[in-house]
């Protein structure tokens, strides 16, 4: 493995070539090479210095630092800034690295989750109108009871295969109530109960 300090010391003179800026020089003044890893150097800012890290984070400056590091190695290569300047920050910063990709893992899964509901429910919505379109003689009260039960048992099964409970699902769930109640002129107080009935939560 190279030596973070040398490419570092081998890259310093073409970036401050090609940089200007009292604030950017004193930024590059201060940065202590830290590691190289998986074609990445990383650099860190004495805490003490932190507030000319900004200098170093604009895209410019840090696409001028990896053009020189690249050229050392002769290959791309990515510079990282993190805050500290010694091995137990860099650790530091790889273990925010993993909490913030779990916590993007968990995002995602629950969106996808949300979606999923959501789609389930906008089926069943529109399943409803179709169901309801077909009914024969939608004044007789009997047509419309058959309806009724049989969009209970519809939308029963989907609640009971249904993962999430969160806000946007519970409304969308009280959608297709909503709309079923509508259509069979019952309350909706009392097709929630039937339909949580039947899928068991009452």
């Amino acid at each position: 493995m190279q030596d973070a300090a040398e490419i570092w010391k081998q890259a310093l003179p073409s970036i401050m070539q090609g940089i200007t800026g009292r604030g950017v020089w004193a930024a590059l003044n201060a940065v202590q090479p830290i590691a190289y890893e998986d074609d990445v150097l990383v650099i860190g800012i004495p805490h003490v210095d932190s507030e000319l890290a900004g200098h170093l984070r604009l895209p410019a400056t840090k696409r001028i630092m990896e053009i020189a590091v690249s050229k050392v190695l002769g290959k791309n290569t990515a510079v990282r800034l993190i805050d500290g300047t010694h091995a137990s920050d860099y650790e530091l910063a790889k273990r925010r690295d993993v909490e913030r990709r779990r916590l993007q893992e968990a995002e995602m899964v629950k969106m996808r989750a949300e979606m999923a509901a959501k789609s389930s429910w906008e089926t069943i919505y529109e399943q409803l109108s179709r169901r309801f379109a077909a009914v024969s003689n939608k004044s007789l009260p009997q047509n419309r009871a058959r309806f009724y039960e049989e969009a209970v048992a519809l939308i029963a099964d989907v609640r009971r295969s249904q993962e999430s409970f969160d806000d946007l699902g519970e409304r969308n769930f009280a959608r297709c109530l909503e709309r079923l109640a509508q259509y069979s002129e019952v309350p909706s107080t009392l097709v929630a109960s039937d339909v949580l009935r039947r899928a068991g939560e009452l």
